[in-house]
């Protein structure tokens, strides 16, 4: 049995999530990304105030580490560490791009789903951060920061359907015909969130405290001012 707090703060929805093993106790959510940061530590107090738990009650807390936004993944982390330090608690990473396709596999629509999962996040231009995944949730393609052309993923395209989830998908739909190619921008959601966090908190998939970063997949570039893909 876990009680797991998940912070994330890595896309325009923020949401924080308390979930009892791989059910969602309770969740709030916020919609307006420039926000997150003053979001996150009321959020959590009122998470607690709704439940029946304490914030010591915690058996971990679990982080979406990103690909995403670039200010939105420190904010996350930094909150994560935070009450992981203080209350001497284990933290777990959680993957942007392997949510996002956990969550298409695990849609209705898509159950019995024989192709590979996609996930894209809408960085600048016509860059998108990327994975591929086949039905096992197996990664078939690292996490990227990717330049979509007509040709992307071609070699994929020759032997099986491809379904393309998330905030990014306009970008390829635009430039490409194939018909192996899928398009649906299927968020995730808490019930995700508390899947893939208590999964891993039963594989003791922890993660070193001190070591740990935002994986923003790509170097982080600033003028003077914060800019988010």
């Amino acid at each position: 049995m876990a009680l797991i707090l998940n912070i994330d703060t890595s896309s325009a929805l923020a949401h924080i999530v308390l979930n009892h093993d791989d059910h969602c106790v309770t969740s709030i959510t916020n919609t307006d990304q420039r926000t997150h940061a003053s979001f996150v530590q009321p959020a959590i107090k009122d998470i607690f105030s709704k439940s029946s738990f304490r914030l010591n009650d915690i058996d971990a807390v679990s982080v979406v580490a990103g690909p995403g936004s670039y200010t939105g993944l420190r904010v996350g982390m930094a909150s994560a560490k935070g009450i992981c330090y203080a209350l001497n608690k284990p933290l777990i990473l959680l993957d942007t791009l392997r949510l996002m396709a956990f969550a298409a596999l695990n849609t209705p629509i898509y159950k019995g789903f024989d192709g590979h999962f996609c996930p894209m996040i809408d960085a600048r231009r016509m860059e998108v951060f990327t994975a591929l995944f086949n039905k096992e949730m197996k990664e078939e393609l690292a996490p990227q920061a990717m330049i979509l052309d007509t040709n992307s993923f071609d070699n994929y395209f020759k032997n099986t359907k491809v379904l393309f989830v998330g905030d990014g998908v306009e970008k390829f739909k635009k430039i490409t015909n194939n018909t192996n190619a899928i398009f649906d921008n299927i968020p995730y959601n808490e019930n995700a969130l508390a899947a893939l966090s208590y999964r891993a908190f039963l594989s003791k998939n922890f993660a070193s405290l001190a070591y740990s970063e935002p994986k923003y997949v790509k170097e982080f570039y600033s003028t003077f001012s914060d800019h988010t893909p």
